[in-house]
């Protein structure tokens, strides 16, 4: 099952196969169309009938609306009356001077859970290599969700070519992510401003590659490390739970069976044990999909284990 209703892509082939190919430069109204993102959400009071049987007079629910597509009519969530619509198409408009004079190249959008949730990420133009074939790309990746799930999210992310992994990229001590929540208002301007969109922050986090890079692991400390970073919370105040599976498959990635494994960038080093927990977390930590993988991946629990390997092995380097 497929979390993905709509969906454009410049490029390469997306993971799950799905999509509309756009060819490089196309205009934001061409995204819009082709990843079906060119409808709105409108909004409506919440009523209920008072008699039985569902015949009797209508009242109106204080406080609450419900959200629902232009298009098809079809119902997206009830949330409270302050609730700031984002809608799809502004998604898209973020990305129009960045693309138009900014250099940044659209990659992929699209609309997931029948609507509730939408994204765009494109490519920076930055990129670096890695002792020489390790190559690293950045991207900048916006989404919302009109459910209540997520806050409308920029961050930077980095994509390593060899095997695809993902990795939020951190800008001074705001990990690389500005969320704004659905009781403000979005502004773009606003988020550019805050996220910086400058070569400075690409160059630490190319300096903090290169130095998880130079930083060798004793081999007998990978697996208290992994086991550090790949736990889950435990209730009523228990030690956290190690996830033992993935422990085993992020220690298998790291000894050879990774993508990228055997670079003379990874073997041995921070950065191979970095990217063995990533490759687990985008393309092997069980979940319903490869949807729902890669959701976990960039937002959710996986994007905490990403985060967790990356504070811990920059610790090394110091």
């Amino acid at each position: 099952m497929h979390l993905i209703e709509n969906m454009a892509y410049a490029g390469q082939r997306p993971w799950h196969g799905l999509g509309t190919k756009l060819a490089a430069g196309q205009s934001i109204e061409q995204w819009k169309k082709s990843a079906g993102m060119e409808w709105a959400i409108e909004e409506s009071e919440v009523r209920y009938i008072t008699g039985g049987n569902d015949v009797g007079p209508t009242s109106v629910y204080p406080g609450q609306k419900v959200l629902y597509r232009s298009d098809t009519k079809a119902p997206l969530a009830v949330v409270s009356k302050r609730f700031q619509v984002v809608q799809p198409g502004e998604i898209l408009e973020f990305y129009r001077d960045l693309t138009e004079v900014g250099g940044f190249e659209l990659e992929t959008a699209g609309v997931l859970r029948e609507g509730r949730k939408v994204w765009a990420l494109a490519r920076t133009g930055q990129s670096a290599r890695l002792a020489g074939k390790d190559q690293v790309d950045g991207y900048l990746l916006l989404a919302t969700a009109c459910d209540g799930t997520l806050a409308t999210t920029a961050q930077f992310t980095s994509v390593r070519v060899v095997c695809n992994n993902t990795l939020r990229i951190a800008v001074g001590d705001r990990q690389g992510a500005i969320k704004v929540p659905h009781r403000s208002q979005f502004d773009p301007d606003a988020i550019k401003r805050q996220l910086g969109i400058t070569v400075a922050s690409w160059d630490g986090f190319v300096h903090r590659m290169r130095a998880l890079v130079e930083t060798p692991v004793d081999p007998d400390s990978v697996e208290g490390l992994l086991r550090r970073v790949l736990t889950y919370p435990s209730q009523l105040g228990r030690p956290p739970v190690v996830n033992e599976q993935a422990v085993r498959t992020a220690r298998a990635l790291y000894e050879g069976d990774g993508k990228g494994a055997n670079l003379a960038s990874s073997r041995g080093t921070a950065w191979g044990l970095l990217n063995s927990v990533t490759e687990y977390v985008d393309h092997y930590r069980r979940a319903r999909s490869s949807d729902h993988r890669r959701d976990a991946a960039w937002f959710g629990r996986g994007a905490q284990f990403k985060q967790r390997a990356w504070a811990a092995l920059l610790q090394l380097t110091d």
